[in-house]
Formats: structure tokens, C-alpha cells, sequence
């Protein structure tokens, strides 16, 4: 498991040199709800994809 300045020198290595401090905030914003994304996933039921239509049906046109 990378520790945290691991993961930003990995970060800060894959951006350009000109990046902002907007850029880079937002990347770590983008990695961190991936991460929480993932971390739920884990936790929460998965459904197969009969039942996901079906819970979703109400809310899509078709």
C-alpha cells in the first residue's frame, strides 16, 4: 500500500510542469472520491443488472 507522499509524488510526476495548485486540488479530489467509491462498493449490496433496471426504471424515459 503506497503511503500518501507516494501517491502525490506519483501524482505530481504524471502532471505537467505548469500545473496550478487548482489542477493538482482537483486530481487528489478525483482520486479520493474514486477511492471512496470503491471503499462503498465494498460495503453496499451489489445488484444484478435485472434488479438495477428495475429500481432504476422509474427514473428513466424511454
Amino acid at each position: 500500500m503506497k503511503t500518501i507522499k507516494e501517491k502525490l509524488t506519483s501524482l505530481l510526476s504524471k502532471l505537467p510542469e505548469d500545473s496550478a495548485v487548482e489542477d493538482i486540488h482537483y486530481h487528489l479530489y478525483v482520486i479520493e472520491k474514486i477511492r471512496q467509491g470503491l471503499e462503498t462498493a465494498k460495503q453496499v449490496k451489489n445488484f444484478r443488472q435485472e434488479e438495477a433496471e428495475g429500481i432504476l426504471s422509474k427514473w428513466l424515459i424511454r
